[in-house]
């Protein structure tokens, strides 16, 4: 998650003590002050916590992770990054349905995975990365836009 969600959270939180200090509400100042900080936190802990992570054998093969998806190397046909001024058009008009997407708004760029499998009707996956360029390089027959 952004580091200015925490701090937003911090300060919003300071403020609702402030003013549940000031209307003398003090029971109301420990729920402000403690539940709600704690609720929201495991709420940007839990959405912001998605699997994106490759195992690679060292002899070619390997598992692309993604979300709750698993992907092998052998059903991957190639890789791009896909820059920022693209995730829009990506993530629009251009969007496949049938697309598997593991999309956090808050990071700007992504990787497409296009599939090479017969049996999945999955034409391809797009997955949000701070690290685009070395989850690309980190896939089989990648290759940059």
């Amino acid at each position: 998650m952004p580091v200015w969600w925490w701090v937003l959270l911090a300060v919003v939180t300071a403020a609702f003590v402030v003013q549940a200090v000031t209307i003398d509400a003090l029971w109301w100042m420990w729920v402000v002050a403690v539940v709600i900080p704690v609720l929201f936190g495991w709420l940007f802990l839990a959405v912001g916590r998605e699997r994106v992570d490759v195992e690679s054998d060292g002899q070619g093969g390997g598992v692309l992770y993604a979300g709750s998806a698993q992907l092998p190397f052998d059903a991957i046909a190639r890789s791009a990054v896909v820059p920022a001024t693209a995730k829009q058009a990506a993530m629009g008009r251009q969007l496949d349905p049938e697309a598997y997407v593991v999309h956090r708004g808050y990071i700007p760029t992504m990787v497409i995975v296009v599939l090479d499998d017969p049996a999945d009707p999955t034409p391809y996956w797009l997955i949000s990365t701070r690290d685009p360029e070395g989850l690309a390089a980190a896939l089989p027959d990648n290759h940059y836009s």
